[in-house]
């Protein structure tokens, strides 16, 4: 994708972009669930099948992206580099997000209260998610990140797979040298051809937006987390502190601030928010990170990497429920305990990337390391976690975002004029180069 620094800003008018459209299907759907809830869980179909949509064509650009990359970079080395700073970040944040949903949760107490008897849960309500808990093992993640094929890895639609077989193919490249030009220019040209149908798809993300925040509304009702407001209200809060806080003193120490940023991707995290799916919004992040001055092979590496590895969100979820549910039952967890969850915590949300349902799996297999909390008690928040998933997605967007511009940075790969142009709205549109035609902008 290339972009003319030059060119005038080109306005569009505000009922042409995609943040208002899709802001305009949540409301709607919002209505339609809440005052014809029938109706509104019925429109289920339509978010389904635009995350499905979306997750058609994840896999080839993840595959194009990253092999275009690694050959850009010309060297292991370089290739090395990028890969320990953006491990090294993920690493950091993760336990630091994991440490802030433990401590909020100490301060605040949710579940305090509630009294709940442990006779009385449900334990088959969540027998789907408990019995999937071998997934999150570091067995279990290494067998699942390398697929029976080459071709499997994308028919199965496993992100990690993909990663896998796209940075072995790109390590190829590399050292193969002259001889792979041919291969790395035609991934080159296939993928402005798939940029070109990811602009397509996403004309139709108000449809998907509307008819999976009807469905959410339709089925559980704004009454859902009433019972369990404390809980919502303390997430929300947790992962508002993190990306402001946080996530906001990263961002200023590397020169940019989180606002404005959070500005320039409204559009996706609006996406997000109404299809609760950060994956919704993936090939529009590496699309606007690459327009927002960072280079194609930090962007190709990191934002892949970070779906997968760099999960802020999930983590604070993690904890935060953790002790939610020991507090609602009275269950005092010792400090060690804690210590012990967080530990297990950081090891399980790295070994369930890629598994359908992670969030919930990797709770189930953290609390399974405290006996005295029985995993039967995820039954009290299983009712409000479609609407935790949502906060869960938005702030795993907006860390891996962040991300990308930071290991840019370290990497001194990131245009900052062109970064400046981009959260500051003077970013001008996508023009066509002379050899190729480049992707329209999605709003």
């Amino acid at each position: 994708m290339h972009f003319e620094t030059g060119a005038p800003v080109r306005h569009i008018p505000f009922y042409k972009h995609l943040y208002f459209q899709v802001l305009v299907a949540i409301t709607l759907g919002a209505l339609l669930g809440h005052f014809y809830p029938d109706t509104g869980e019925a429109m289920k179909p339509l978010g389904d099948a635009f995350i499905k949509l979306v997750k058609m064509i994840i896999a080839p650009v993840i595959f194009l992206t990253i092999v275009t990359g690694l050959a850009g970079m010309g060297s292991l080395k370089s290739v090395g580099s990028v890969a320990t700073k953006a491990f090294g970040y993920f690493l950091f944040f993760s336990t630091l997000a994991l440490i802030v949903g433990l401590v909020i949760a100490n301060v605040i107490q949710p579940g305090a209260g509630m009294n709940i008897d442990p006779a009385s849960l449900n334990a088959d309500a969540v027998e789907t998610y408990t019995s999937k808990m071998h997934e999150t093992s570091i067995t279990g993640f290494l067998m699942g990140i390398i697929p029976t094929t080459i071709f499997s890895a994308f028919t199965e639609g496993n992100i990690l797979q993909v990663l896998f077989v796209a940075i072995l193919f790109g390590v190829s490249c590399i050292l193969v040298g002259d001889h792979a030009a041919p291969v790395v220019n035609l991934c080159e040209k296939a993928s402005i051809v798939i940029f070109r149908m990811v602009g397509i798809l996403m004309k139709a993300a108000p449809i998907g937006a509307f008819g999976a925040f009807a469905f959410t509304i339709g089925k559980y009702g704004l009454g859902a987390i009433t019972n369990l407001a404390m809980l919502v209200g303390t997430f929300y809060l947790t992962a508002a502190i993190f990306v402001i806080g946080i996530l906001g003193t990263v961002c200023w120490l590397n020169g940019f601030s989180i606002f404005k940023l959070i500005g320039y991707l409204k559009a996706e995290i609006l996406l997000v928010l109404g299809t609760s799916s950060s994956e919704s919004a993936l090939p529009a992040l590496m699309e606007k990170m690459e327009a927002a001055g960072c280079a194609r092979p930090v962007v190709g590496l990191v934002v892949p990497t970070g779906y997968s590895f760099n999960l802020d969100g999930t983590n604070i979820y993690m904890t935060l429920a953790a002790l939610f549910i020991a507090q609602s039952m009275n269950i005092d967890i010792a400090l060690g305990d804690q210590i012990l969850l967080l530990l297990v915590a950081m090891l399980s949300s790295k070994g369930a990337a890629g598994v359908t349902g992670a969030g919930f799996i990797t709770l189930a297999a953290t609390l399974s390391v405290v006996p005295t909390v029985p995993v039967a008690g995820m039954a009290l928040i299983l009712g409000v976690d479609r609407f935790m998933s949502e906060c869960r997605s938005i702030t795993n967007f907006i860390g891996n975002a962040v991300a990308t511009i930071v290991v840019s940075r370290w990497e001194g790969k990131l245009d900052r004029d062109q970064l400046a142009k981009a959260l500051n709205g003077e970013l001008p549109p996508p023009s066509a180069p002379k050899d190729n035609i480049a992707m329209a902008p999605a709003e």
